[in-house]
C-alpha cells in the first residue's frame, strides 16, 4: 500500500466538476461522467499501489485492493486508509 503520509486525493477537482456542469449533458449523464472520472483516478491509484499496469488490473485485484483498504480502515482507523468514506 502507499504510505499513510500521502493524503487521499480529491476524486473530482472543482475545475473538473465545473467542466462537467458546463457540458451539454443530461443530469444522469453528468452523474455518470463524474463517476467515470473518479473511477479513472482510483484505478490509477490501485494500479500504482499494486504495481500492476492499469490496463492489466483484473476485477479480482480491484476487489482485493478494496478489501485491504477496508481492513486498514477497520483496524487502523479511517485516516490510515486511502478511501476516507
Amino acid at each position: 500500500m502507499i504510505p499513510e503520509s500521502q493524503s487521499s486525493p480529491q476524486f473530482l477537482t472543482p475545475e473538473e466538476s465545473s467542466a462537467v456542469d458546463g457540458a451539454l449533458l443530461a443530469s444522469h449523464e453528468k452523474f455518470l461522467t463524474r463517476l467515470t472520472i473518479s473511477s479513472l483516478k482510483l484505478l490509477k491509484h490501485i494500479a500504482q499501489d499494486t504495481g500492476v499496469a492499469m490496463e492489466d488490473l483484473t476485477p479480482q485485484q480491484v476487489i482485493a485492493w478494496f478489501e485491504q483498504d477496508g481492513k486498514i480502515r477497520r483496524e487502523q482507523g479511517v485516516e490510515a486508509a486511502f478511501l476516507k468514506w
